[in-house]
């Protein structure tokens, strides 16, 4: 596989790891954060640390956020003083944020005029997937700049989907994710229910993976302490993806649902559990923590 040049910022929990993995690819990866502990981490595993997002971007063969929201990602890229005016043409940007999916595709749509090739690849798989390289990435945008955005994926992912035009990413990401909160939120009900009539709640998952109520919950994320040794409710529910992080992307999910008149009861009972959630205060915990709502 050839070497890239590769920019990357926003050096969080999750785009540091995924950073680490491109540098241990053995890419060139230049990297930058307004965290300059998480600069000099990177700089220590092999990456050269840029001193502004300018120097990051400059040159770059591909270039990657990884940002909080719609608001940081617009503003690194487009305005007077927005990598628009910065980039080569010959650079693919790659936005791993979850956005909403008309800023994916307004960034697009500004960066294609200047003749930059624009994808949105928002990602599934949380900082274990992260760290382990094995996240899955949603991409929006065309076949060729899919094909050239895989490059660089396949050193921090393993399932990679193309799921459209600019956008599509984004928006295949807030269904999986509004679908993971649903599960998440059922099989706390279940559980808990099966608790307060007395079962073992290991035995009940057990029955239940076995079973029609099997999902990927039960399976690999229990939300109920000390059924499964390695999900986030083992450990004092240590994210793992936040609270905070799954009632925004419900939020999300609701923008788009009523943008596209579409039924979501379902979603709309979640995203209300989970900001009740956080307003008890548990928005730093894993969004497994829902389990606590029944629990109490």
């Amino acid at each position: 596989m050839a070497k890239l040049t590769i920019g990357f910022i926003g050096l969080g929990n999750m785009g540091g790891p995924m950073a680490a993995n491109l540098v241990n690819a053995g890419h060139t990866v230049r990297v930058f954060d307004l965290n300059k502990a998480a600069v000099s981490e990177l700089a220590d595993k092999g990456a050269i640390a840029a001193t502004d997002a300018a120097e990051c971007a400059i040159g770059a063969d591909i270039f990657i956020s990884m940002l909080p929201a719609s608001k940081h990602v617009k503003s690194l890229y487009l305005g007077e003083t927005g990598l628009i005016n910065l980039l080569d043409s010959k650079t693919l940007v790659i936005d791993c944020s979850t956005i909403d999916a008309e800023s994916a595709r307004q960034v697009g749509s500004e960066l294609a005029k200047k003749g930059i090739d624009f994808v949105d690849a928002p990602v599934s798989g949380g900082v274990a997937g992260a760290t382990a390289g094995t996240l899955t990435f949603i991409v929006g945008g065309e076949q060729s700049h899919f094909e050239k955005a895989k490059l660089a994926l396949v050193d921090m992912g393993k399932n990679i989907f193309h799921a459209g035009d600019i956008g599509a990413g984004q928006v295949a990401k807030i269904c999986n994710n509004m679908l993971l909160s649903i599960l998440m939120t059922g099989t706390s009900e279940a559980l808990q229910m099966g608790i307060n009539n007395g079962l073992d709640p290991k035995v009940l998952s057990d029955i239940m993976t076995a079973s029609s109520g099997r999902n990927w919950t039960l399976e690999l994320y229990n939300p109920c302490p000390g059924v499964m040794e390695t999900a986030p409710a083992s450990n004092d529910y240590k994210p793992g993806f936040m609270v905070d992080l799954m009632a925004k992307d419900l939020g999300l999910a609701m923008e788009a649902a009523q943008q596209s008149n579409s039924s979501t009861p379902m979603g709309s009972m979640a995203k209300n559990l989970y900001t009740m959630l956080q307003h008890q205060g548990a928005g730093s915990d894993d969004f497994s923590a829902i389990f606590k709502l029944f629990s109490k």
